[in-house]
């Protein structure tokens, strides 16, 4: 195993649906499935008992889990999760904005894992959306939060699933949080206690949330964050 990937190695992201998805997708035989496939690293973001506090809400049913995949093949990967459980998934592109601090041996990051769902309104064209997502509402959303991670990832290509009507993604954005931001909003946006500045900040960030279309057609999903390499 290694804790470092070849340059240009494809990332795959899916979100999971269905029953006892912590065993499904922590199972050693799954790793090993998609070590056959050609995987090379696999993550499993679960919404678990651990995250139960956080919040969450969505467009459609719960969303369980969130997992991403590297590997040369992710039509295979993808074939091999759909197996397991109820999937949807999308080639990504990733922008690593703020780095995590990772392990790659399985255990739970010690912090709160949120993934966005983003879908770019009907009223901006591509080029407009994708400015303000990733050059204007960046660096708020970075300096308006605790935030200790930051994720971007475009949707570029859909990938083999198994739900029945998967959803329309255009993007997926990984944060995160202290652990204490589940049940103190001052730790969740690094106000320090102070009222004032949460609501300047709280402010500040809704706005530009507004700006992208992600006040409205938006699921976030809290998890506990699961990496190996295999």
């Amino acid at each position: 195993m290694t804790t470092w990937l070849p340059a240009g190695t494809p990332k795959a992201m899916f979100l999971a649906w269905g029953e006892d998805l912590p065993a499904t997708l922590t199972d050693a035989a799954l790793r090993k499935e998609l070590r056959s496939a050609g995987a090379l690293r696999l993550q499993v973001n679960l919404d678990d008992e651990h995250v139960a506090p956080a919040l969450r809400f969505g467009t459609g049913d719960p969303i369980g889990a969130v997992v991403s995949v590297w590997g040369p093949d992710p039509e295979a990967a993808a074939r091999v999760l759909a197996a397991r459980a109820t999937t949807a998934g999308w080639l990504v592109e990733e922008r690593r904005r703020v780095d995590p601090a990772e392990t790659y041996d399985g255990s739970r990051a010690d912090a709160l894992a949120n993934t966005a769902v983003l879908r770019r309104p009907a009223e901006l064209d591509e080029e407009t959306w994708l400015h303000r997502w990733l050059v204007e509402h960046t660096p708020i959303a970075i300096r308006t939060q605790a935030t200790t991670a930051y994720l971007q990832h475009r949707c570029v290509a859909p990938l083999p699933g198994s739900h029945p009507d998967p959803p329309h993604v255009d993007a997926l954005v990984e944060e995160l949080f202290p652990t204490a931001g589940m049940h103190d909003v001052h730790a969740f946006y690094g106000s320090g206690g102070d009222d004032a500045e949460l609501s300047r900040r709280m402010s500040e960030l809704m706005a530009s949330v507004s700006r992208i279309g992600a006040d409205r057609d938006l699921d976030l999903v809290p998890g506990s964050r699961h990496l190996w390499d295999i």
